[in-house]
């Protein structure tokens, strides 16, 4: 991605960075990770294969979430939250003036876009959500795939080590993403949630302990009203993290209360099934999003 595309918002206090390039329907894309994670320092840069390709076609616009890539950290322990992230997503959205929206998101980013299309639907067209065990019935595998990863956490080999777990094929592991995972990585400002996250207990106290409750609260959304927008759900048949019964127990939730529901399964995929298969997702997305038309 062009640092040339890379602008700056005050969303609400929060320095916030996007990525912005192309015109026609609005596709804003959610990468996945958290805040203070020591095994990988996720952000917009996650979207690097598919962002110039997809602005041939769309007005593209990528945001890094609260605390992650270059956006600034949450204002207080209390916002080490997904509550905050969807908060800070949501007025983003409306700090950008963007209404009508394709929201991609994978992962912890597919939770997000997900819970910001039950919470406020006027602002969306469609939503896609990617290879996500946040949002997905049931728990999700990282901790055993990443178990033992190398130390020290957070470096260029380790976070390598963490991508290559995650995915089927490693060609998408490109050196460009790499330095971008370090460069974000190496903020005081990273390094500061990861002290918060990991040492000071916020992961398990907070954040994970909270979201248990919003996410047991959110799939009770999707069973009893839907999202009420067309959803597309895209799933790497390999994922060894967001395993695919999931991402099957997840469609079939979604489609009982949204009839306009579809689910695509791209074959020798992992986590990254967007990154290992680009041209492949683009063009699903480019067919989906025109069939709203």
């Amino acid at each position: 991605m062009d640092r040339a595309d890379e602008k700056y918002v005050d969303v609400d206090g929060i320095r916030t960075r996007y990525f912005e390039k192309g015109s026609g329907e609005t596709v804003v894309l959610f990468h996945g990770g958290n805040f203070g994670s020591n095994e990988a320092a996720d952000g917009s840069p996650d979207w690097g294969l598919n962002f110039d390709a997809l602005a041939q076609w769309f007005h593209v616009v990528a945001v890094d979430k609260l605390g992650q890539g270059m956006t600034d950290n949450p204002k207080s322990d209390e916002d080490y939250t997904m509550a905050a992230v969807v908060r800070h997503a949501l007025a983003t959205l409306e700090t950008l003036k963007l209404g009508n929206v394709h929201l991609v998101g994978h992962s912890r980013g597919a939770y997000l876009v997900a819970r910001m299309t039950l919470e406020r639907a006027d602002l969306v067209k469609s939503v896609i959500p990617v290879d996500t065990n946040t949002l997905a019935p049931g728990v999700g595998r990282n901790d055993v795939v990443h178990a033992n990863a190398p130390e020290p956490r957070l470096s260029r080999e380790s976070q390598r080590w963490v991508l290559e777990r995650y995915s089927y094929g490693y060609d998408h592991i490109t050196d460009d993403w790499l330095d971008a995972c370090v460069e974000i990585a190496q903020q005081p400002k990273y390094l500061e949630a990861v002290e918060k996250m990991e040492t000071q207990g916020l992961k398990a106290n907070v954040f994970l302990a909270r979201h248990a409750r919003q996410k047991e609260e959110t799939l009770g959304w999707i069973r009893d009203r839907g999202f009420q927008r067309p959803t597309l759900l895209v799933w790497g048949y390999n994922d060894p993290t967001a395993t695919l019964d999931q991402g099957m127990r997840l469609m079939e939730l979604m489609a009982g209360s949204e009839r306009r529901t579809q689910m695509h399964i791209i074959n020798e995929a992992g986590h990254f099934s967007y990154r290992e298969h680009p041209a492949e997702f683009n063009e699903v997305l480019r067919a989906f999003i025109a069939a709203q038309q």
